[in-house]
């Protein structure tokens, strides 16, 4: 009988989706362009969807586990999403220094207004304060709060942005084309020794991400032509199903991660199939904008008047539960994390631009 870890769902989301991101040609000769993949939205918007399923609505007897399913559904595509956007972003601007201040203040000033309510809520004790704030409160004894709990992921993520921004400040794309891939392996392999199919703990869950930085690779076109040609010629309905089945206990949720990875290169190297229109729909495009904040805020919400009650009382509020939801994240994401975005982006793009005397 295989050993389960505790952990299900949950992680960091980005915002809107922007790839490739360089600058464009005549500022630093590289002429490449600007894109922005709309089916990652899509992949996202889904993802925040079934995290929110998993955590507010019955989606069957417990028996079947749906809820566990649909967690760890959203989970491991949120974490692939997340791998391969930060891959990406060091692979064609190649700044560790640019990368580290957008993250923090992408990430930061939300989790950290949002542990502080969260924190008070639960009467957390002193000691669970710091492993909250600076990310490791989810490694053994644990540090986390019925109410915080989530920020499990956050400690997955942030911990794997100081790795790899360590592994391309020393060795550059080359330890990136090394390290994610071994990395990836070496998780999986360790996953299997001990016969976890799921966990909060870092060195047992991060391949889900490190699988993301490998389909960046390959999308980069690292792997040669031939590789990109084998994952955009996969059929995303097949994958789709094999990666649902995946997310049930057993042998195949090994292999989750990859094919987290395969589904969504299914959508972006494959030109015609039916998913890229559902994926680039303007409400999914919408969710995926707010979906950090709906990551962060709602299981806070769910702890107060709106989640409370008897079983038929607590669901006949669910309406009210998910528009608060959806009307605090939008707020946040548009009138608190835009200004500390903005910031942070223009603290590092002065930090680039050349100091010149007349």
């Amino acid at each position: 009988m295989a050993r389960v870890v505790s952990g299900v769902t949950g992680t960091v989301v980005e915002p809107t989706t922007v790839v490739w991101e360089t600058q464009p040609k005549g500022k630093d000769g590289t002429g490449l362009r600007r894109e922005r993949y709309q089916v990652l939205d899509g992949w996202r918007g889904i993802s925040i969807l079934a995290v929110l399923a998993c955590h507010l609505l019955p989606l069957g007897p417990k028996r079947w586990a749906l809820n566990a399913s649909a967690g760890l559904f959203g989970m491991a595509l949120f974490f692939t999403l997340s791998g391969f956007l930060i891959t990406t972003f060091l692979v064609r601007r190649g700044d560790v220094k640019d990368f580290l201040i957008r993250r923090l203040c992408r990430i930061v000033p939300l989790s950290w207004a949002a542990l502080v309510v969260g924190l008070l809520m639960a009467h957390a004790p002193r000691q669970d304060w710091m492993p909250n704030f600076f990310f490791f409160a989810n490694y053994p004894p644990f540090w986390l709060t019925p109410i915080t709990g989530h920020f499990w992921s956050l400690c997955v993520e942030v911990q794997f942005y100081a790795a790899v921004a360590l592994v391309f400040g020393m060795f550059g794309k080359r330890g990136l084309l090394v390290a994610i891939p071994a990395g990836a392996l070496a998780v999986t392999a360790f996953r299997i020794h001990t016969g976890t199919y799921y966990s909060i703990v870092t060195y047992l869950r991060v391949d889900e991400i490190l699988a993301g930085g490998v389909l960046a690779l390959i999308c980069a076109g690292e792997f040669g032509q031939g590789v990109q040609t084998a994952v955009g010629r996969l059929n995303p309905w097949i994958m789709l199903v094999i990666y649902g089945l995946s997310t049930f206990d057993g042998p195949l949720s090994y292999a989750r991660p990859y094919l987290a990875a395969s589904l969504v290169g299914s959508t972006l190297l494959r030109h015609e199939n039916a998913f890229r229109g559902v994926l680039k729909a303007r409400s999914l495009a919408y969710v995926a904008e707010v979906s950090y904040a709906l990551y962060i805020v709602h299981p806070l919400l769910a702890d107060t008047w709106l989640g409370s009650g008897a079983r038929l009382v607590k669901y006949a509020k669910r309406p009210l539960l998910f528009a608060a939801c959806f009307g605090v994240a939008h707020l946040s994401t548009f009138y608190y994390e835009k200004k500390w975005i903005a910031w942070g982006k223009r603290l590092s793009e002065g930090r680039q631009v050349p100091v010149t005397a007349n």
